[in-house]
């Protein structure tokens, strides 16, 4: 078993606790050398004892020099802390990077969209009409053809010509 007998009465002392007191504040300053901040500490500690105890579990020997040891895992704990930190800040870059994007391409997309609703209503209305309902409402040609009473081939050439028209007043305004 790993737990080493400690000295009964002493205020503090915990009989479960793998790790002596003694062992617990190199861990800490450990830790703190290796630059974790202070609010961490606690947390350190714990996965430490948790990685002795998970040995145990596992039925594998006491390390022989439990202080050694545990220095080590505080060591490899506080450069995994520095990673993880490097991480969230690489991530909260990327990020923010795409929230600015967003916000360009939201801009573009509003001019756009404002540029194409002009065209729109610049059309002839047969043609606003199939432009409407083929991407707007998302009908498909049959349908439109059945709900204004024209051939499918009209539907398809008014769609054509409503779609160059738009195309060519979206160039001539350098919004495309």
């Amino acid at each position: 078993m790993l737990r080493r007998k400690q000295k009964r009465g002493k205020p503090g002392d915990r009989p479960d606790d793998p790790l002596a007191p003694a062992v617990e504040d190199r861990v800490r300053a450990v830790l703190s050398l290796g630059g974790v901040p202070y609010a961490d500490l606690p947390d350190g500690v714990q996965q430490v004892r948790l990685r002795l105890l998970e040995r145990a579990a596992k039925g594998e020997d006491a390390p022989r020099d439990v202080s050694a040891w545990a220095a080590v895992v505080a060591s490899n704990l506080a450069m995994d802390w520095h990673r993880a930190k490097r991480r969230q800040e690489r991530l909260g870059e990327r990020l923010a990077s795409l929230r600015q994007e967003d916000a360009r391409d939201a801009a573009e997309t509003r001019v756009l969209s404002l540029a194409v609703a002009q065209g729109l209503d610049e059309l002839p209305d047969p043609q606003r009409q199939v432009v409407v309902l083929r991407f707007y409402a998302d009908l498909p040609v049959r349908d439109i053809a059945a709900e204004l009473g024209v051939p499918e081939g009209t539907v398809k050439s008014r769609l054509h010509t409503a779609v160059r028209m738009l195309r060519a007043r979206l160039r001539e305004e350098e919004v495309v």
